[in-house]
């Protein structure tokens, strides 16, 4: 083989080599597109066992290979749009092959509870000036289990309010629920989200541990949409209170702490031995430190698809402002004065010194 030949995997993504006649040059652009298809949902699908007569350049014919195994992908792109434009929609390709069938959804009759009347649309608030990031976010968080990654101050908490409020519409007897990992934050996420879309404050209920059991018990049954913390929801899926086989969409806030036997952890696995028909999406500004770390996460949770902006990416930059940092020096005070004083005389005296040194 030629030295400066570049391997496979330097060529992939480029149009292959093909025996003459087979007409590699019409079909290119088509190629081509399909090919970005492919490489944004996951690995490429494995080659056809097609052989290509034997031509001087092994590399060659593996691409050719590759290419024909691209024929037969067929894939599913959710169109953009404010109401009814999740439908997927069909990429040119082959159906026919065994090997590549069509993704199929799960059957409408199959999903108790759904309203096939406001199924047919989704819902986005213009209210306000719509950023595409935004959008584009909500409509992917409503057909996966999704993990939104967002700076600090762009507008988690409004996905989190479009995509609730839109499971809200179409299951009218399901409950929603939002888990925040302090009260504090609880009741924060609770005022932004109906302040966003609306949702009647008759429908919501806020429930800590300082809210009794029986009461949450009753609650749990009177209301549709739940804030709370994920201590609180793994105690009512223990005892029953909860009500697991209504719950079709589950908002995680600060997902990066979903780690281990967090609250969060077994959450999502006690819901999972009632159901596999509700929808969880996760919000966190550093989903995590290292790429172990952030695999444990999407792993915990379910996670189908991620959603990564961060201040550099170009359809943030217009919404992300420069930070200016202000430095304030607080004093000690009388008590924490008198204590750093006592603890700095103790250093410096010789007997100190003597214990250190031996």
């Amino acid at each position: 083989m030629n030295v400066k030949q570049r391997t496979l995997f330097q060529t992939w993504g480029s149009e292959p080599k093909r025996p003459a006649g087979t007409g590699a040059t019409k079909r290119k652009g088509k190629a081509a597109s399909r090919r970005r298809v492919v490489s944004s949902q996951g690995p490429p699908h494995r080659a056809s066992s097609q052989v290509w007569p034997q031509e001087e350049d092994d590399d060659d014919v593996l691409l050719v290979a590759v290419y024909e195994a691209e024929k037969g992908i067929s894939q599913g792109i959710p169109n953009g749009g404010v109401s009814g434009g999740n439908v997927p929609t069909e990429v040119d390709g082959c159906h026919d092959d065994p090997m590549f069938p069509p993704p199929a959804a799960t059957a409408i009759h199959n999903l108790p509870g759904f309203d096939l009347s406001a199924g047919s649309v989704w819902i986005y608030p213009t209210n306000c000036p719509v950023r595409e990031y935004q959008l584009s976010m909500a409509g992917a968080a409503l057909l996966h289990n999704t993990l939104v990654c967002l700076p600090t101050g762009l507008g988690k908490t409004f996905i989190a309010a479009v995509v609730m409020y839109n499971f809200y519409r179409w299951y009218p007897s399901g409950k929603i629920v939002f888990m925040a990992p302090t009260k504090p934050l609880v009741a924060q996420q609770i005022e932004a989200c109906f302040r966003v879309m609306g949702i009647p404050q008759a429908h919501m209920a806020e429930m800590t541990g300082a809210t009794q059991a029986h009461i949450r018990k009753e609650l749990w049954q009177k209301h549709r949409v739940f804030f709370l913390t994920p201590q609180v929801m793994v105690n009512d899926l223990t005892r029953g209170a909860c009500p697991a086989s209504d719950i079709k969409c589950l908002v995680i806030d600060e997902a990066h702490k979903s780690l281990g036997n967090h609250a969060y952890c077994q959450v999502v696995r006690e819901l999972n031995n009632y159901t596999t028909q509700f929808r969880i999406l996760a919000l966190s500004a550093t989903p995590g430190s290292d790429t172990k770390s952030v695999q444990q996460v999407v792993s915990n949770l379910l996670i189908s698809r991620i959603e990564l902006r961060s201040e550099d990416s170009p359809d943030i930059q217009p919404y992300s402002h420069e930070r200016q940092l202000e430095k304030f020096v607080v004093p000690l005070g009388d008590e924490l004065a008198a204590v750093q004083k006592s603890y700095i005389q103790e250093a410096r005296s010789p007997c100190s010194f003597d214990l250190w040194g031996s």
